[in-house]
């Protein structure tokens, strides 16, 4: 034996002791519960993020929503019916790949289609909705998505209501082809007619508004709000810079930039946007005389 050995005291090691030694100590928050800000870094509990609207406390950035919440947030309560729900896309040129991301779109986003439309009530007025979707294909109009804003159009033409969309869109839905840039000119024939029946045409800009919406519907409107921040144009700041090689201004297609520039009327934040709504509605709200007696009429 060597003699080393006779004063070796410590215990054999034994695997089941010590474990906790390495534990990192500092509490356990799930990743569900909570959300960074993209521009402050912040973090943010989500039920607290839900309270305020999805906007950050700190720096006032507007998290995109899904069309059933922002719904939700803006009509009053039960008052929402919605229109042609059942309509969906299909692959009508036969576009490689487009219908599985078609089924894939509606799957993540629980809708059939971009655009949601129905009639509900802000304020107590009656308006007719369209409300776009970031979650299915990033808001791209396809032809369904024309069809579905014309028919709301024509709705409240015949039925002498005025029309709020709060628009998201990347722009036409390139896997339709012409088939989707035609619908810029049916829904700008819509609201046209709209238009002249003398009714009322708000629209709400969310980030982003781009391409073939905006060059449409989008900023046709009698009134055109936008929510903070919020990219609008047509073609990209990198795609107009490569084209025009120029650098281009701070904040440019920025809400608060069209703004300035005088295509945008006001910038609301989210929390405010169903009072501005019911305020406007009730400003451009007439009472006319009908055999049944008076109502409310939004021109």
């Amino acid at each position: 034996m060597n003699t080393s050995d006779l004063f070796n005291f410590l215990k054999p090691k034994n695997e089941l002791e010590n474990q906790g030694d390495a534990v990192d100590n500092r509490p356990y928050i799930p990743d569900e519960l909570w959300v960074k800000c993209p521009v402050c870094k912040t973090p943010v509990l989500s039920a607290d993020l839900n309270e305020n609207y999805k906007v950050c406390p700190k720096c006032g950035y507007h998290f995109r929503i899904a069309a059933r919440q922002r719904i939700e947030w803006t009509v009053d309560e039960g008052s929402f019916e919605e229109f042609d729900k059942e309509m969906i896309s299909e692959n009508i040129i036969d576009f490689p790949d487009y219908s599985r991301k078609l089924k894939n779109a509606r799957l993540n986003s629980g809708e059939n289609e971009s655009v949601i439309t129905g009639l509900a009530k802000i304020g107590g007025y009656p308006v007719v909705l369209a409300v776009m979707n970031s979650q299915f294909m990033m808001g791209s109009m396809g032809t369904v998505t024309g069809e579905k804003v014309t028919r709301a159009f024509e709705y409240a033409t015949e039925h002498r209501l005025p029309v709020v969309v709060f628009t998201v869109s990347g722009g036409a839905r390139m896997q339709e082809g012409i088939l989707s840039l035609m619908q810029m000119a049916k829904t700008s024939g819509a609201v046209k007619l709209h238009s002249d029946a003398g009714l009322l045409y708000i629209t709400v800009l969310t980030d982003p508004t781009t391409g073939g919406v905006t060059a449409s519907f989008a900023m046709e409107g009698d009134i055109i709000l936008s929510e903070p921040r919020a990219l609008i144009g047509f073609a990209g700041p990198r795609v107009i810079e490569q084209t025009i090689r120029q650098k281009l201004p701070k904040d440019f297609q920025t809400a608060e930039f069209l703004l300035e520039k005088g295509f945008v009327d006001a910038v609301v934040p989210r929390a405010e946007m169903k009072e501005t709504l019911a305020k406007i509605l009730r400003l451009h709200s007439n009472k006319i005389n009908t055999e049944e007696g008076e109502k409310d009429e939004c021109i």
